[in-house]
Formats: structure tokens, sequence, C-alpha cells
């Protein structure tokens, strides 16, 4: 296998592997606070808040993956 075949096998295993975690947070995160919003509906205000917050600290994990990935294809 060739030096680029190899940045390419490392940076898809490196973006595959690492989005799986922001995914699965994700996931959690939004199901729950779907769940509270749907027991207290005059806290959904604050859940909302709260739910996009988690969900955009949880997708930097992703992004450093991404950040990662390019960098093993390009240098």
């Amino acid at each position: 296998m060739t030096d680029a075949g190899l940045k390419a096998l490392a940076a898809g295993l490196c973006m595959g592997i690492g989005a799986i975690g922001p995914a699965i947070g994700e996931g959690n995160a939004v199901s729950k606070a779907l769940e509270s919003m749907a027991r207290q509906p005059e806290m959904a205000s604050t859940l909302r808040t709260n739910m996009i917050l988690g969900c955009a600290i949880t997708e930097t994990t992703g992004i450093y993956a991404l950040v990662v990935a390019l960098l093993l294809m390009f240098l």
C-alpha cells in the first residue's frame, strides 16, 4: 500500500471512530431533553438552551477528529 493510501486509511479511521462519541452523546442529550420537555413544558426554553449548549460542547470532539484527519491527509 502506498503512503497516500495509508494516509487516507488513517484519516478515514480517525473520522469514523472520532464521530461515534459525539453522535451517541448528542443523541442521548436530545433524547433526554425532549423527554424532560414532555414532562415539564414550562421548562422547555431552559432545557432547549442547555441542550444546544451541551450539543455544541459535544460536537467539539468531532471537530477535533476532523482537524486530526485533515492533518494526517495533508502533512
